[in-house]
Formats: structure tokens, C-alpha cells, sequence
């Protein structure tokens, strides 16, 4: 919640996650994503279902 990204998505009013682990290795360009800045869940929607990632 201090992390400096999160406070100014918070000031902006856009969801913002921070410190998923493996993150930059499992999310590519042009993959679909939801995000939940409230629960702080990031879902990778893949071909064959899609994978929660917790912070």
C-alpha cells in the first residue's frame, strides 16, 4: 500500500498490484489479464484456463 506505484494508481483511481512472485516470467505482451488491486489478485488468462498468481 506505500509502494510509491500504488499510491499514485490509488490517486489515479487504477488497479494496482504489486509483488507477485514470478510475475515477469509468467506474464508476456499481449496476454489477457484481470486485475484485482482490491483482493490484490493478478489472473492470466492462457489458452487452456487461466492461473491465479497471489502476491
Amino acid at each position: 500500500m506505500l509502494i510509491h506505484g500504488a499510491i499514485i494508481a490509488r490517486e489515479y483511481g487504477i488497479p494496482c498490484v504489486t509483488g507477485v512472485p514470478d510475475a515477469a516470467h509468467l506474464i508476456r505482451t499481449g496476454m489477457r489479464l484481470t486485475v484485482d488491486g482490491y483482493l490484490g489478485l493478478v489472473r492470466v488468462h492462457m489458452d487452456t484456463g487461466a492461473r491465479d498468481t497471489h502476491p
